[in-house]
């Protein structure tokens, strides 16, 4: 899709009936820092502006459904959505094997997953944040699916290493889950690390079994035009990944 497009459409060979998008902060009503299609409903945007750009999302994207929002808490808990799962449930993974259940996730810097199998049977959309994934967010997920092999993973827009400043703990903390992350981190000139979101990403999927692994071209730090960035602004909006089965 073009630079100003307010969505940006996954470049991978998922199955026909298997529908995903990724929203930019583009073609919303919302002003100042949240500027325009923001998302979420919980970063002091007017409430009407938000349900506004939650409807043209939906609008937009031709979904079969509203999204199904999660309250997402930088953990590794997986929900399996169904046609009456209410929005606000305590998790930062959706897994459905339902027609018309739009998974979806949240994110300002932190890496949106989009999965199918091969089979377009499941779909599932997952908020990794550092913590989430390395404490297991990505295993917990890919647990729900039989075959991990036969998954197929988008990664959507992220913070990349360039722009993503972490303190030794992060290292640490990932290097004792697999010593190969050890690769996805880069000394920074003031003794912290700069750390590869979508390599980390990308190791442990292919620890799972998961060889089908596309996107993970966007950095949402140095896209300001294009994308919200928490680290970069503080006080921003939320752009959102869905999947869904048609």
């Amino acid at each position: 899709m073009p630079d100003n497009s307010p969505l940006l459409i996954p470049d991978w060979p998922a199955p026909p009936n298997v529908w995903a998008v990724c929203s930019s902060r583009l073609g919303g009503c919302s002003e100042g820092v949240y500027a325009s299609l923001n998302l979420g409903d919980h970063v002091a945007d007017a409430a009407d502006k938000v349900a506004a750009n939650r409807l043209r999302y939906q609008q937009i994207s031709q979904m079969p459904a509203p999204p199904v929002w999660l309250n997402q808490v930088h953990g590794t808990g997986v929900i399996r959505l169904t046609a009456t799962t209410i929005n606000g449930c305590d998790a930062d993974a959706a897994v459905t094997a339902e027609r018309g259940v739009v998974a979806t996730v949240m994110t300002a810097d932190c890496l949106p997953l989009l999965l199918c199998d091969v089979n377009g049977s499941q779909v599932a959309a997952i908020h990794a944040g550092w913590r989430g994934l390395c404490n297991g967010v990505i295993e917990n997920t890919l647990a729900h699916f039989a075959k991990p092999e036969q998954v197929l993973v988008y990664l959507g827009p992220a913070i990349s290493q360039n722009a993503f400043e972490v303190g030794p703990e992060v290292r640490t903390a990932f290097m004792a889950q697999a010593p190969e992350a050890e690769h996805a981190f880069i000394t920074a000139d003031n003794g912290k690390w700069l750390a590869d979101l979508y390599l980390l990403a990308r190791q442990r999927l292919s620890q799972c079994g998961v060889q089908q692994i596309y996107g993970g071209n966007y950095c949402t730090y140095q896209q300001p035009q294009r994308f919200f960035s928490y680290r970069r602004d503080g006080q921003t909006g939320r752009m959102a990944s869905s999947i869904w089965l048609d």
